[in-house]
């Protein structure tokens, strides 16, 4: 059993500490540990934090290995510090059965970075007409608890409701893309002044928010959970706080880019700027921000979404939704949250690790950096700064919409079950 002395690690950003980790676990936390037949990883002024955990993950296997493979996907995962990803369910074929997600479930097991769960989807091959078999894919080897027909809406609300009284009775939680899609229709962007100006067809921020309206109430009614995809208006954000304040069972996300890029970019008519929902003004940005820091957004999810070069190489109507994030979410979140005062890394930690672990059922992950606990770990360095380049990636497209901005941060290390997966920067 090999055994690492992470050195002078600030664990959650706390007081320097040593790790010492022993086979697949954490076997001691505290200061002048001994390094006697360990390999030895200088930490100081690095951050340690618990092994970071997406609860949203497009890895395109099967059928668009184009865009993305387990393989690659879960390198991309661990070069950003995570050492859990949830695969969405729009694959081709879908994964609505028990034998696609223990297909992609044991990709994972076989050539994952990370651990890999999927996500089954809700309705039959996303059409919204028909409930999947969401109990044989909870039963599956992969044993799904986490469902959506993300990229495409669950809009009919008896179907919503059957779902959710389905997976109430083995605690899963459905998550939705909320998206109304008669207000979409033709949207190419967030509806406001930028749209207008420019002529594209706009996207209502009611479209999201009455989705979720809708939904929280039929949570309620149900006695079930609920989780949101990617909230992304202001308007949003007041609706998830009406429900926590009844006490609905309800958790929301917000993606990094959420966090950062308004539709002002939209103007330079880069499709690498579109994405699903749409980039939104500055006032959402900032509510978004405040909504994350004060747990009405629960955590931060990247919505990683690969596509090949041909389809944002392209005009803007014609152009695919969607950006990568896993390699740059931890950076983006340092920028927007933490050198912002809005969050310290323990905070990070909680949305990035313990809650998406909790909201997901993902075991062994979002666990406190402590001795017997699983040493599945991330060391960041917050002092770094550099100029993102897609060239390196992990990933194997390449639609980043960070190309050349500089960003902070970067993750040196990553361990999954005392395994380094990545090392000094570079992939073990």
């Amino acid at each position: 059993m090999s055994k690492t002395l992470i050195r002078g690690a600030k664990v959650l950003g706390g007081e320097p500490q040593d790790v010492l980790v022993d086979g697949e676990t954490i076997a001691e936390v505290g200061a002048g540990l001994s390094a006697e037949g360990a390999e030895v990883v200088e930490a100081d002024g690095k951050v340690l934090l618990p092994g970071l955990v997406d609860l949203h993950t497009h890895l395109r296997e099967p059928g668009r290995e184009d865009s993305e493979t387990v393989l690659t996907g879960t390198r991309a995962a661990a070069s950003g510090g995570y050492t859990s990803v949830f695969a969405m369910a729009n694959t081709f074929p879908v994964a609505d059965t028990a034998g696609v997600v223990e297909q992609v479930w044991r990709l994972g097991q076989e050539h994952g970075y990370c651990d890999v769960q999927p996500i089954g989807a809700v309705t039959v091959g996303l059409e919204g007409k028909k409930l999947a078999e969401l109990g044989a894919m909870h039963e599956s080897a992969a044993g799904v608890t986490v469902f959506s027909d993300d990229g495409k809406c669950v809009h009919d609300a008896v179907i919503m409701r059957r779902a959710l009284e389905y997976v109430k009775a083995f605690g899963g939680v459905v998550a939705q893309h909320a998206q109304e899609p008669r207000l979409t229709e033709g949207a190419q962007m967030n509806e406001g002044v930028v749209s207008a100006e420019l002529g594209l067809g706009g996207w209502p921020a009611v479209a999201e928010e009455s989705i979720i309206a809708r939904d929280v109430l039929l949570a309620e009614h149900v006695g079930s959970r609920v989780h949101i995809c990617h909230l992304s208006t202001a308007g949003s954000v007041e609706i998830v706080r009406w429900a926590k304040s009844r006490g609905i069972d309800v958790t929301a996300e917000v993606t990094p880019h959420h966090l950062l890029l308004t539709d002002e970019l939209v103007r330079t008519y880069n499709p690498v700027y579109k994405v699903n929902p749409p980039l939104r003004t500055e006032r959402d940005v900032m509510a978004l921000r405040e909504a994350l820091a004060d747990g009405t957004i629960d955590i931060v999810a990247t919505d990683h979404a690969p596509h090949p070069h041909e389809d944002k190489d392209c005009e803007w109507a014609a152009a695919a939704m969607g950006m990568v994030g896993l390699e740059t979410a931890l950076s983006v979140v340092q920028h927007t949250m933490v050198e912002t005062g809005f969050l310290d890394w323990a905070g990070v930690a909680e949305r990035m690790s313990f809650k998406p672990a909790r909201i997901g059922r993902a075991e062994g992950h979002g666990r406190p950096v402590s001795a017997g606990e699983p040493a599945n770990l991330t060391l960041v360095d917050p002092a770094y700064r550099g100029l993102v380049d897609p060239a390196g990636f992990a990933s194997r497209s390449r639609n980043t919409p960070y190309e050349g901005r500089e960003l902070p941060g970067r993750v040196t290390h990553t361990w999954l079950r005392g395994r380094a997966t990545l090392v000094d920067g570079k992939l073990a």
